[in-house]
C-alpha cells in the first residue's frame, strides 16, 4: 500500500538498506517484529520518544482525558490544561521568557517565531547557520542550511542569509547592518551533532543584544532533556529571546509544538484585542496534547531521566572514544547526553583508501551506511546517518536506556567498526551493493 499510495521511493530506500521490517510491538526503548526479535531503537522517531514508546503514565493520562468528556477546541474559550502546561514549561525556561505559544509541530513553532520576530522588530531579514535544520514548510525551509532540502522549492524568503556555525565574526558581519529581525540556531546542530565552542552561544547572545536582533534557540531536538539538561542552552548559561520546542514534549503520542518568548515580543504581536487571533493554529492547545505534555514533564522528574541521559550518554561517549586510536576511519566521537555522533573520515592505509574512494565516488557519505546497516542487520540496533553527504552516524536514544543497553551499543559499535576495516570482507561486499544502488539512482535506473 505504501508503494502504491504513499512514498514509493522511501520504500525503495528501506528495501535497499535492509530496514524493511514490519514492527508489531513497541515498549520503552525496544521495538519487536512478528518473530519476536527485539531491536534497540537509537532513532526514537527522530528524537520524539524521549520517554521510550508507549510510556504507561502518559497512556493512563490520555485515557483519563478521553474518558472525562472535557470540552475540546471550543476556540472561543481558554482551557485549564493549556494554562497549566504553559506555567510549568515557563518555570523551566531561562530568565526573561514569560509567554508561551502552542502549535502542532516544530516547523509550526519556527513559522511562528519568524512572524513574531518580524513584527516585534519591524525588520525582515533572518539569519541562520550552515547545515541548520528548522523544518520543511516554506518559511522554515528558508532557514534550512542543507541545499538538498531547498532545491526546486524556491523562491524562498528573500531576506534570509546563512553564516557558518560557531563563527562569531561572520555573525557580527551580517548583524552590524541592524536590519536583522532574528538569528535562528540549534544549540547543537542536529545534522552532524555539531557542538559549539564554549564561547559561541554566549557570544551570540551578546551580539544579538548589541545589534537589536532577537536570538532564537531551536531546541526542537535538543530540548526536553535530550542533552542532559532540560534545554541545551543551559550548558552555556545563555538566555535567548525565544525558545522553540516540539518532538519529545508529548512523549510521542500527540503532535505538539511551542514557542517560549519574552513578554515584550509576545505583547508586540498580540497588542490589541482585534489582534488577539492574528496568529494561531486550529488544533493548538488541544486537551490531548496539553495533557501529554504535562505527563511528560512529570515522568522526566519522577524517573530522573534528564540525569540518566547525562550519565549514560557521557559513559557511552567514554566507551566509544578509545576506538578512534584503534580504527583509522573513525575520526571523532562526540555528544552531550543522549545525542551522540560517530564521525568517519578518509583512511590513511592504501587498501582502505581505495575502497573508501570507490564508495564516495558512488555517493558522498556512503561509508556511514556500512555502519548503520550492519548495526541493524547483525545487532538489531536502529540508528541513522546524520544527514546527506555526511559520514556521521547519529544516535538519539530514548532517555530511559540502561546499563545493559549501553553495553549492547558499545559492543556492537566496536564489532561493526572493526569489520569495516577488513578489506576485502563481508561489510565491503555490502559496500559494493550500496554503491551499485547509489549509481543506479543517479542514472535513474531501477
Amino acid at each position: 500500500m505504501h508503494e502504491r499510495y504513499l512514498n514509493a521511493q522511501h520504500v525503495r530506500v528501506l528495501k535497499t538498506i535492509g530496514f524493511d521490517i514490519a514492527y508489531t510491538e513497541a515498549r520503552g526503548q525496544y521495538l519487536f517484529d512478528a518473530a519476536g526479535n527485539r531491536y534497540l531503537d537509537l532513532l526514537s522517531g527522530w528524537g520524539v520518544f524521549a520517554l521510550g514508546r508507549n510510556h504507561p503514565k502518559v497512556v493512563e493520562v490520555l485515557r483519563d482525558v478521553l474518558s472525562a468528556d472535557l470540552p475540546h477546541l471550543v476556540q472561543m474559550d481558554v482551557t485549564v490544561l493549556a494554562g497549566v502546561l504553559a506555567e510549568r514549561l515557563l518555570a523551566r525556561m531561562p530568565g526573561g521568557l514569560e509567554r508561551m505559544f502552542f502549535c502542532n509541530s516544530g516547523t509550526e513553532a519556527t513559522e511562528a517565531a519568524i512572524k513574531f520576530a518580524r513584527y516585534a522588530t519591524g525588520r525582515t531579514k533572518l539569519v541562520h547557520v550552515d547545515h541548520g535544520y528548522h523544518g520543511l514548510s516554506l518559511g522554515a525551509l528558508s532557514l534550512n542550511g542543507d541545499l538538498g532540502f531547498r532545491d526546486g522549492f524556491g523562491p524562498l524568503l528573500a531576506d534570509s542569509v546563512s553564516v557558518p556555525f560557531d563563527d562569531l565574526p561572520a555573525l557580527e558581519q551580517v548583524l552590524r547592518g541592524r536590519d536583522v529581525a532574528a538569528f535562528f540556531v540549534e544549540p547543537i546542530i542536529g545534522h552532524g551533532v555539531r557542538i559549539p565552542s564554549d564561547g559561541y552561544l554566549p557570544g551570540v547572545a551578546e551580539l544579538c543584544r548589541k545589534y537589536g536582533t532577537l536570538f532564537v534557540a531551536d531546541e526542537i531536538q535538543t530540548g526536553i532533556g535530550r542533552t542532559g539538561k532540560f534545554l541545551a542552552v543551559e550548558h552555556w548559561g545563555v538566555e535567548p529571546d525565544m525558545v522553540l520546542l516540539a518532538k519529545a514534549l508529548s512523549g510521542g503520542f500527540v503532535p505538539i509544538g511551542a514557542v517560549a518568548c519574552r513578554k515584550s515580543v509576545f505583547d508586540a504581536v498580540f497588542n490589541r484585542m482585534d489582534r488577539s487571533a492574528v496568529h494561531g493554529s486550529t488544533f493548538a492547545k488541544n486537551n490531548l496534547a496539553m495533557a501529554a505534555g504535562l505527563a511528560t514533564l512529570e515522568v522526566l522528574d519522577e524517573e530522573k531521566l534528564i540525569e540518566n541521559a547525562a550519565t549514560i550518554g557521557a559513559q557511552l561517549v567514554a566507551d566509544l572514544r578509545p576506538l578512534i586510536d584503534r580504527y583509522e576511519c573513525l575520526s571523532d566521537v562526540r555528544g552531550k547526553g543522549m545525542m551522540i555522533a560517530l564521525e568517519f573520515s578518509r583512511p590513511r592505509s592504501l587498501s582502505l583508501r581505495a575502497a573508501w574512494s570507490l564508495l564516495e565516488s558512488a555517493n558522498e557519505g556512503l561509508f556511514s551506511q556500512m555502519i548503520t546497516v550492519p548495526l541493524f542487520a547483525r545487532h538489531r540496533i536502529l540508528s541513522q546517518v546524520a544527514a546527506n553527504k555526511m559520514n556521521i552516524v547519529k544516535f538519539l536514544p530514548p532517555l530511559i536506556i540502561d546499563q545493559d543497553d549501553r553495553r549492547w551499543i558499545s559492543s556492537a559499535c566496536e564489532s561493526v567498526i572493526a569489520d569495516a576495516h577488513k578489506v576485502p570482507g563481508a561489510v565491503w561486499d555490502l559496500g559494493k551493493k550500496l554503491a551499485g544502488a547509489a549509481l543506479r539512482m543517479k542514472t535513474g535506473r531501477s
